[in-house]
């Protein structure tokens, strides 16, 4: 494989955790596969006073926690050799000063002619101070080799501050070089949403209103707050989850074919979804909206305490933990078709898929002897494990007379854990050069910030009943109403290791 062109990868947050368990796994998995030039060079920026060596000792220590595979000595002795350590407060000037003179001497020793990623795996408000010292010591020139930025989520934390930073940014490095990554966009299943309905006949005239009953989006996580209190008593479900990741589901799932596959097509068409979804009047958002929080609750003999317990967590918080919501899309294709969408944290099963589900036969023929027929389903699994279920209808073997649901399914990853690269892997390659498909372009994040504001804004001045669903639960039973008074009912999520012949069959 071709090496990727040269650069320096600048990593603010340099000692995060963000780095240790994400970026720098990946960055030795591309190295492993030998994606990286030899005029690649990472040099992380952190507070913690270490030099080279120390830190490259810690990331080793990470790569063996947290890469998932073995780590090769002679692959990490050659990328140690283009890991390097500088410290500093983002907010001092003398340290983008001495930044500006070593990365003068790395781009000599290592020929990265100039070209630079700054990666900021930073807290939302380091964001805009580093961009200005960036800046302010000419480190963002482009006349000297490209230079891109990576901003983490959040991109603001409501449509305003989102306009504000995005102006900051682009004011500095343009829209062409300014990469907001969603990491959800770098899953193998997410990218394969596009291939499966468009480079299949069979899926492409049935994916509309005309055989689509509805579409649930589901991303449960069993896990609670964790250490992220700080920052979740910030965001909740609501920004930390659905303005990006389900969104961006949403957006993958409904976009009208692209013109080409260029970055430009893809992105307009996603566009086109989010200015088409229906906007909630705050009348009815308590109807179409639900919000929850975890109380204490147990699963599997494990007792588990309730959001408001969490370390960092106000006693009287009434941060959900939790959204359910039901949406459409105002266009031809998806008139008519709801999208029920939900998220939450301590949930009792980890799962992220996608369900189509298609309409019931008419009541002729089989159905009219069998009225209970199973409608077909498509069913696309994100995480953890990866591939697509689909199910159909088949006689019953035998002398006598039945149907019975039967499926195909295909995992990706079910066989080998490691087969499919890790999100970030993807995504920082395709930083490196220069592709920003997987990205969220400025207008997908203004109109979803739109989408999103309506909800939080209806909330303001209302005291939400916290907790209302127990840990190791589905949810509030009001998510369950919010499907069930249409006469439909949520797919159940699989367990992470049920794979069988026939999974998702379960109602």
């Amino acid at each position: 494989m071709t090496s990727v062109n040269a650069c320096v990868l600048v990593v603010f947050g340099g000692t995060g955790d963000l780095t240790y368990r994400k970026l720098l796994p990946a960055i030795y998995s591309l190295a492993a596969k030998n994606r990286l030039s030899e005029g690649f060079a990472l040099v992380a920026i952190g507070r913690r006073k270490l030099d080279d060596e120390k830190y490259r000792r810690t990331v080793e220590e990470a790569l063996n926690t947290f890469s998932g595979q073995a780590v090769d000595g002679e692959v990490w002795q050659r990328l140690a050799r283009q890991i390097y350590y500088r410290h500093f407060e983002f907010h001092e000037e003398a340290g983008y000063a001495e930044l500006k003179s070593f990365l003068a001497g790395i781009d000599a020793n290592h020929q990265s002619s100039g070209n630079r990623i700054y990666y900021l795996a930073v807290a939302p408000e380091h964001f805009q101070i580093i961009v200005e010292k960036l800046q302010l010591q000419g480190l963002t020139q482009q006349d000297s080799g490209w230079k891109r930025v990576v901003i983490e989520k959040p991109f603001g934390r409501d449509l305003a501050s989102a306009r504000a930073l995005n102006e900051k940014i682009t004011g500095v490095f343009g829209e062409e070089n300014t990469f907001r990554i969603d990491h959800y966009l770098g899953k193998e299943m997410i990218q394969n949403i596009m291939v499966l309905r468009l480079a299949n006949a069979i899926f492409e005239p049935i994916w509309n209103s005309r055989y689509i009953d509805h579409i649930q989006i589901s991303a449960a996580e069993t896990v609670g707050v964790g250490t992220r209190a700080g920052y979740y008593e910030q965001a909740g479900a609501l920004r930390d989850m659905l303005q990006n990741h389900l969104l961006q589901l949403l957006t993958l799932t409904a976009m009208e074919p692209p013109a080409g596959l260029d970055t430009e097509s893809i992105r307009d068409e996603k566009v086109k979804v989010l200015r088409s979804l229906t906007g909630f009047r705050p009348e009815n958002i308590r109807q179409n909206v639900i919000r929850g929080q975890y109380g204490p609750g147990g699963r599997t003999g494990r007792s588990m305490r309730g959001y408001r317990e969490e370390e960092g967590v106000a006693p009287a918080s009434t941060v959900e933990t939790f959204i359910a919501l039901k949406a459409e899309i105002n266009n031809f294709r998806w008139a008519g078709v709801p999208f029920y969408i939900r998220t939450g944290k301590r949930l009792a099963e980890k799962s992220t898929q996608i369900v189509i589900q298609f309409k019931q036969l008419p009541a002729v023929l089989y159905r009219q002897e069998y009225p209970d027929l199973n409608p077909n389903v498509l069913i696309i699994r994100i995480q953890p494990k990866e591939g697509v279920f689909f199910q159909f209808n088949a006689k019953k073997p035998g002398m006598e007379q039945g149907i019975t649901p039967v499926g195909m399914n295909f995992c990706q990853n079910c066989d080998y854990e490691g087969n499919s690269p890790q999100a970030y892997e993807k995504l920082l390659l395709d930083v490196i050069r220069g592709d920003s498909t997987l990205f969220t372009r400025w207008d997908e994040v203004e109109y979803s910030w739109m989408f999103v504001d309506q909800i939080f804004e209806a909330w303001q001045g209302e005291s939400p009943n916290f907790p209302n669903y127990s840990a190791g639960s589905w949810g509030p039973e009001e998510a369950e109403q919010l499907v069930t008074r249409d006469g439909r009912h949520w797919r159940q999520l699989e367990p992470a290791d049920a794979v069988g012949e026939i999974e998702g069959l379960k109602d």
